[in-house]
């Protein structure tokens, strides 16, 4: 994992990574910008950058680049506010006054800024203000590129003050941000939440991916002064190194110091080396050239794991004599002095040796965090203990202590007894700065620890069931809460604590449903003494989306929750047992709820209150979607999102994300949708909630397009691979989709054994607005199979319930039971008023179903009215994106005899993609035949043929395995 720092390559040409190159220095020049670099250790994302730097250095552009630290401190946007320390003289005039927050932070520059203001209680406002101060600063500085690199070890506070700047950037402002996806935290995203550029802004993501053999071949030729390399060496090489630029260098490296000159060995050579190509070998034979000294402080530089000042390393350091280093100091001079000046000696020959590099802020470290850890690995047992006790030793006489070091420190030396007292008390700063990540993180190290008595180990394990219950980790939690629960020594009242949350996290983060409410009902019981946990966990059962347990099971369970909080004082659990009443009656549909919410969201005082209505705002807005309640539902989102981040519960925040993908589905926003779903659904860990969310946006939106099978796999991950442990509402609607699928594909008899499934799932479950998607293609399924009687009455189902999406859905199964009676007129009637009741939502995409319907309906009747409506639908399909529907819709038209508009790429599209051109281009990139392209857009292969000719020479590749790299401009 490299530190990101902008170093000067020395002497290596850059290679492999025009394509690279290009697109990030058109991001730097079309601002405002935000640029994201992504890729595995080694992969040479520095490198990049450095490059894009290079080749804008005529623009004189100010460059301000920082980096994020492995160890990381309860000191939030510390990456960000040191970009600023060394600017000094550089500073603008007449600043404005809000930069003045910023110099409690920056006490070098506060003789520049202006005056500090009034300071404000709530955390939240003085996040804000900072903020805004950080971005004032950048606009005062005007053409400006702001490089941080290794966003995976940033702090919350770095990634929402990143976020601030990413969603509103100054007009001259570049960002580069460089991470390692897959050391992101739990919640997968470099920012913390799903990024979606703003307008007028320039985004791009640059994924950096291992070089190919050419690319291998060429650097190891500059390397060599441009000797030829053989295809059979380049080969080898990029079999040994697996293409990573850094293991590559060392590898070539090591070979060019074996033979003493600058000219590569042939491939026996390579074969036969006594240092292999990996870089624990090669570091090996890098720091037996060192002397003594040096090679003692690369290893102390290694102990302490991130860039150090030289005293602190110094400090690590063996004293002369200590390992076999130097005498000691000479007669007369002082040894302390004597020490330090070895040390400075002893850096200089590790940087001129490459071990080491020198870090901005006099800090030293290593050129990449996999060098660190070959060192490291290197040292016995004894000594790793020993430099990590003076590391200790050293570090425990700053001020403030930095807490996170110390108890790593203190692990690694055998100090068992510092390590928890050290590591509780960073636990007790990160949760003062609301770092509920690192709170959890450290809680699940303390807990590992075999040596703990069962007291201590039940504190801690309560304390971080609570914790993990608001976070997004979730996977190694769950483990060591089962563990500590197979203690039977445990008080009974501690141990249903620990297990509620337990069940908590498995319902809510992990998405175990099953496991979840067994545990949930387990921890009722024990929590027979703890009437306030008890009903927390009843409320929790009260959950509709929870199991398979039908309604009136949830309604028991709210009503004996609610007798037991009447006599409580706690408000927080209140306000969550009533939330969660009121959502389990807003999903029945029943019309009252309304106002109860209201006077909910107006309740809320201490954090904890304020965190249970966000709470409840997420499971409402969640309910309004789920009814057609649009504007309803995006208020309680908003709302949700703004308590939850003031309260720091980033699993709140995340799920509420969920809730607006599927908003942005129903509603039509679907610009940026595919991208916004996709990043969510590769959270680390995948949080149940917001991955269903994610997976089913997904696979409705590849269903438009007609790619069935990307579809089908999404909508099984959305829960229909395992029902039992899927969202309820989720599996409804992804039942619905599917089913439409397998029509879609001619397995006709398949899409309905899905319809009815769903059908008998939601009978039994006793709530009906969750058939608001799926009825039309239940009652379908139900009409295919001769079933008229329950098709009329799941369609009456509906009817009766404040769920404008049911009664919209009730609509267009009237049209859809007229049609299967030949009730022509009736039905293009029934679907044209379902059309309206859709489109009032709105919701855009089935407002276009039904109008086709209803235009199909006309047709048959020979109705003139039919041809423009579905033409009119094929439009609206088009607009979406829904090229399938649309080119569905032109075909009837075609087969009526309807003149269609051209789709074909016209004069005016000169080498740019028409619109058909791009449908086609993109399912290509797909890998779709011909034949199957003709299937999606109801074309002929010879069309398709003609199409993706086309498509390859406006692209200027040679075949169809390239477009994929190469529509991205059009896609």
């Amino acid at each position: 994992m490299s530190y990101a720092v902008l170093r000067s390559p020395q002497a290596l040409r850059f290679v492999g990574r025009r394509d690279e190159l290009r697109a990030l220095c058109q991001a730097l020049a079309a601002t405002p910008s935000v640029a994201f670099v992504a890729g595995e250790a080694g992969i040479g994302k520095t490198r990049l950058i450095h490059e894009a730097l290079q080749q804008i250095s005529g623009a004189k552009r100010r460059v301000l680049a920082g980096s994020c630290l492995p160890l990381r401190e309860p000191f939030p946007y510390g990456p960000v506010v040191d970009l600023f320390r060394d600017l000094r003289e550089e500073l603008p005039p007449g600043l404005n006054p809000v930069c003045g927050a910023l110099r409690v932070h920056l006490p070098e520059l506060a003789a520049d800024l202006p005056p500090a203001p009034e300071p404000v209680v709530d955390h939240r406002a003085a996040q804000h203000r900072l903020f805004r101060a950080v971005r004032a600063l950048l606009e005062a500085l005007g053409d400006t590129v702001v490089v941080v690199e290794d966003v995976h070890w940033a702090d919350d506070g770095t990634r929402d003050l990143l976020r601030f700047l990413a969603d509103a950037p100054p007009p001259r402002l570049s960002v580069v941000l460089s991470h390692r996806s897959e050391d992101l935290p739990d919640g997968g995203l470099p920012l913390g939440r799903a990024y979606r550029c703003p307008q007028g802004t320039t985004e791009i993501r640059i994924p950096l991916r291992p070089l190919d053999q050419a690319a291998v071949s060429d650097m190891t030729a500059a390397m060599t002064g441009g000797a030829p390399v053989s295809a059979e060496l380049a080969a080898e090489l990029h079999r040994r190194t697996a293409g990573i630029p850094f293991v590559l260098e060392e590898t070539v490296r090591t070979l060019l110091a074996g033979t003493g000159k600058r000219q590569l060995p042939d491939l026996d050579a390579l074969a036969t080396m006594r240092v292999p190509a990996l870089l624990l070998e090669a570091t090996a034979d890098r720091m037996a050239q060192l002397s003594p000294t040096a090679a003692d402080a690369v290893r102390a530089a290694a102990t302490l794991r991130v860039p150090a000042e030289e005293e602190l390393i110094a400090q690590v350091m063996d004293e002369p004599g200590e390992s076999g280093g130097p005498p000691s100091a000479a007669p007369g001079s002082r040894p302390a002095d004597h020490h330090r000046r070895t040390a400075a000696g002893a850096l200089r020959e590790a940087l001129s040796a490459g071990l080491l590099c020198e870090e901005p802020g006099g800090r030293y470290g290593f050129r990449h965090t996999l060098a660190q850890q070959a060192v490291y690995s290197m040292l016995p047992g004894p000594d790793r203990h020993r430099l990590h006790r003076r590391a200790l030793t050293a570090l425990a006489r700053t001020d403030p202590p930095p807490l996170v070091r110390l108890a790593y420190h203190a692990r690694l030396s055998g100090d068992w007894t510092a390590w928890h007292r050290h590591c509780e008390q960073a636990v007790d700063a990160a949760h003062a700065m609301g770092d509920t990540a690192l709170v959890v993180e450290l809680l699940e190290e303390l807990l590992s620890d075999d040596r703990l008595p069962t007291r201590e180990r039940g504190r801690l394990a309560a304390r971080l069931s609570r914790e993990a219950a608001v976070g997004l980790a979730h996977r190694r939690a769950t483990g060591l809460l089962r563990r500590v629960l197979r203690d039977t020594s445990l008080p009974e009242g501690l141990r249903g604590e620990i297990r509620l949350n337990l069940g908590l996290l498995l319902n809510n983060q992990a998405g175990r449903y099953q496991e979840g409410r067994a545990d949930t009902a387990t921890a009722v019981a024990e929590l027979r003494e703890r009437p306030a946990l008890a009903a927390r966990g009843m409320a929790a059962l009260a959950m509709p989306g929870w199991g398979d347990q039908p309604l009136h099971v949830h309604q028991k369970w709210i009503e004996r929750a609610e007798e037991l909080v009447a006599t409580q004082p706690d408000g927080a659990l209140r306000i969550a047992v009533r939330g969660n009443h009121l959502a389990l009656l807003m999903s029945t549909g029943a019309p009252s709820v309304w106002a109860q919410a209201e006077e909910l969201l107006g309740q809320g005082r201490s954090v904890a209150e304020r965190r249970e209505v966000a709470r409840a705002c997420g499971n409402l807005a969640d309910a309004a979607t789920c009814l057609g309640h649009y504007e309803e539902a995006r208020r309680f989102r908003l709302e949700g999102r703004r308590l939850a981040a003031e309260c720091g519960a980033p699993y709140l925040e995340s799920i509420l994300e969920g809730t607006a993908l599927r908003l942005a589905w129903y509603t039509g926003r679907w610009d940026g949708l595919a991208e916004r779903a996709r990043c969510a659904s590769e959270l680390v860990g995948g949080v149940s909630g917001i991955a269903a969310d994610a997976h089913l946006v997904r696979g409705l939106l590849a269903s438009a397009r007609g790619e069935w099978e990307e579809a089908q796999d999404r909508l099984r991950d959305a829960g229909l691979a395992d029902p039992a442990n899927a969202p309820a509402n989720i599996r409804a609607a992804a039942s619905a989709a599917m089913a439409r699928v397998r029509m879609a594909c001619g397995e006709a008899d398949t899409g309905c054994a899905e319809a009815l499934r769903a059908v008998e799932w939601i009978r039994k479950k006793e709530i009906w607005t969750w058939a608001a998607d799926l009825a039309p293609m239940a009652v379908v399924a139900l009409v295919r199979c001769g079933r008229y009687g329950e098709a009329a009455e799941f369609h009456a189902r509906l009817a009766g319930r404040d769920a404008p999406l049911a009664a919209a859905a009730q609509q267009a199964c009237e049209g859809i039971l007229a049609t299967a009676a030949t009730r022509h007129r009736e039905a293009a009637a029934a679907f044209g008023a379902a059309r309206s009741a859709y489109a009032v939502l709105p919701q855009p995409y089935s407002a276009a179903r039904a109008q086709e319907a209803a235009a199909r309906n006309l047709l048959v009747l020979q109705d003139t009215s039919g041809a423009a409506r579905l033409a009119e639908a094929a439009e609206e399909f088009a607009a979406l994106g829904a090229i399938r529907d649309a080119s569905r819709c032109r075909r009837e038209l075609r087969r009526s005899g309807t003149t269609v508009s051209s789709r074909r790429g016209r004069r005016g599209y000169g080498s740019r993609l028409s619109p058909r051109e791009t449908e086609v281009a993109r399912l290509v990139a797909l890998g779709r035949t011909n034949r199957e392209i003709a299937q999606v857009l109801f074309l002929s292969p010879r069309t398709v043929e003609q199409h993706v000719a086309r498509v390859l020479r406006k692209l200027n590749v040679a075949s169809r395995s390239e477009v994929a790299s190469n529509t991205y401009p059009y896609l």
